[in-house]
């Protein structure tokens, strides 16, 4: 605490050296101004909160000076000779202006930021191999900074899509929704690397604050976390312990593992077959330097849970793995949300167990608020295919507001408006999300069922056309020979039929997919068939029959009754 020696106010901000009502130079703690009590006429205490800068300065005046009659615009003295007070009336004057400079410079300043977007940091190193460290460092901060309490973080899918594009500080902040925006650029030569960041104000676009940091690379981990705790006190007055201990948390003390792990995360966030086996192959290594790498084993555990989706391999050759490598990434850190939302997929999708996998991702969101992929796998995967489609609204929206530009976030979105029969509605969510990117192949697959639910058959067959070509997906395959084969158009539906059942015998394909064209063409034993396939395979899309709209013909058909019971999903 600091206190004025001549008015004698306190101020419980240390920020500041002088005293916003007479400008004297602020004593550390209590002291006794002198001269015993005020005089009648000193500047009063403000009766503002502790910090706060008074809105204007509160001057005592006694009877001593009168008003002459009305036409005179002179104050003389009532009694007999000149008032010297009045010769002190600029020094009050400057202590208005003096009191408004200190209130601004230092109350201003001292502003709590509550929104924040950790842009991309700049790969200047000259070559693209340090662009896993540029990604990573930037993820980590935001996953960091994610832990303080009242504090927005725009997560990474939002600020990834700027990546390598020019920022225009103002305009970004108005479209991400935040007060500031934080930059860096990373430059690493051989085992020096070297950081430059800056705070931006995204209203006025002035630089709040700045830093440059050089460290040898065997510094990384401890570079981390001295630049979180760094932005952190920036964001915020004060900082608790706990908020402290969250924020510089480091998770592995070998550089080495740190920076496999850090390879791990910028090929998972790829997303394609070859980036997701290195992704856990770099994770592995990461583990290998360091066994009790929690997040490691977490990142591990992400990554097998997405293998039966996009193709890696079918669900029993890695759900298992991704059920033990969350189980020890908990065991040995569980304050960590990641494993529990990796666990989700496993309850929800392996084990068809609903409740089990909801009480995962619950947890995963407790753990972290502000975890964008938990309210979007909680209403994705657990609420609108038990058919909780309000619910499922409020977590996508959510999900939404967390990471407004994220493309799957928003597709999905789309999906729950569609099996919830709001097809009007889902088209336009499907072209907001392509509005954002033209190419988002999963955003095509939902505009075509929607239009295909509104009997628009030759746009859903050309929208299920692109996104074929823009994912190969075979998932795809299937529902664009269904829309051929209802359409009349069975020639091509059976090229297709035969494709995929060709395929299947070669690699992992979706029982669904089959299924759907045999459903197409007429052949509802042979769908119900399929679809057993793919509950026996642990495909991810049984978990999706409850509500695909493909399979309405089927819904009075005692086996697939028996199937969903099966699954734990309503009928």
């Amino acid at each position: 605490m600091k206190r004025c020696p001549e008015c004698r106010r306190d101020y419980y901000d240390d920020t500041l050296l002088y005293c916003l009502d007479d400008g004297n130079a602020l004593l550390e703690g209590p002291a006794t101004a002198s001269g015993g009590d005020e005089p009648a006429t000193a500047i009063l205490h403000s009766t503002a909160a502790p910090g706060e800068a008074p809105t204007r300065a509160q001057i005592q005046i006694t009877d001593q000076t009168a008003i002459l009659p009305t036409g005179t615009d002179d104050i003389v003295p009532k009694a007999r000779g000149f008032d010297k007070r009045l010769l002190f009336a600029p020094l009050a004057l400057a202590v208005i202006v003096l009191g408004g400079f200190f209130g601004y410079r230092y109350v201003t300043q001292a502003k709590q930021i509550n929104s924040i977007a950790v842009m991309p940091f700049v790969n200047d190193s000259g070559n693209t191999d340090g662009e896993y460290l540029s990604d990573g460092m930037t993820e980590t901060l935001i996953n960091s900074l994610s832990q303080l309490p009242n504090l927005s973080v725009k997560a990474r899918s939002s600020v990834f899509r700027y990546k390598g594009k020019e920022i225009d500080p103002k305009k970004l902040a108005s479209e991400l929704g935040v007060q500031a925006i934080l930059t860096g650029r990373v430059v690493q030569r051989g085992d020096q690397l070297t950081l430059s960041v800056e705070l931006i104000d995204g209203l006025t676009e002035n630089t709040i604050w700045g830093n440059k940091y050089e460290r040898k690379g065997s510094d990384l981990v401890a570079l981390q976390s001295e630049v979180a705790r760094d932005v952190s006190s920036k964001l915020k007055s004060k900082l608790s312990g706990a908020d402290a201990a969250k924020v510089e948390k480091t998770y592995t003390a070998n550089p080495q593992a740190y920076q496999l792990y850090l390879k791990g995360r910028f090929a998972w966030n790829k997303r394609t077959i070859v980036s997701l086996k290195q992704a856990a192959e770099f994770f592995k290594q990461a583990i290998e330097k360091d066994p009790n790498y929690a997040l490691a084993y977490a990142g591990l555990a992400e990554t097998y849970v997405l293998f039966p989706q996009y193709n890696v391999a079918s669900a029993k050759d890695s759900m298992p793995q991704a059920k033990a490598a969350a189980l020890r990434a908990l065991e040995l850190d569980d304050s960590l949300a990641a494993p529990h939302a990796a666990l989700e997929s496993y309850f929800t999708f392996y084990e068809f167990d609903r409740v089990a996998g909801e009480k995962e991702i619950r947890r995963a969101i407790e753990l972290d608020p502000n975890y964008a992929t938990a309210y979007h796998w909680l209403g994705g995967d657990v609420l609108y295919p038990t058919k909780r489609f309000d619910e499922a609204l409020a977590a996508m929206r959510r999900a939404e507001e967390l990471d407004p530009l994220s493309p799957i976030i928003g597709t999905n979105l789309g999906d729950v408006l569609l099996y919830a029969g709001r097809y009007d509605e889902a088209i336009v969510q499907y072209q907001r999300v392509l509005s954002l990117d033209p190419n988002f192949a999963n955003a095509f697959t939902g505009l075509g069922l929607a239009h295909w639910q509104k009997g628009m058959k030759p746009e859903a067959i050309a929208e299920m056309r692109k996104y074929i070509e823009l994912s190969g997906s075979s998932i795809g395959k299937g529902d664009l020979g269904f829309f051929l084969a209802r359409s009349g158009q069975r020639d091509e539906a059976v090229k297709l039929l035969a494709e995929l059942k060709q395929a299947y015998s070669q690699r992992y394909v979706p029982g669904t997919a089959i299924a759907l064209i045999h459903l197409g063409l007429g052949e509802k034993e042979k769908a119900v068939d399929w679809l057993e396939k793919e509950i026996d395979d642990r495909g991810s899309w049984a978990t999706y029959f409850a509500t695909m709209p493909e399979l309405d013909d089927l819904r009075t058909e005692p086996r697939f009754k028996a199937m969903l019971k099966r699954l734990n999903l309503p009928e």
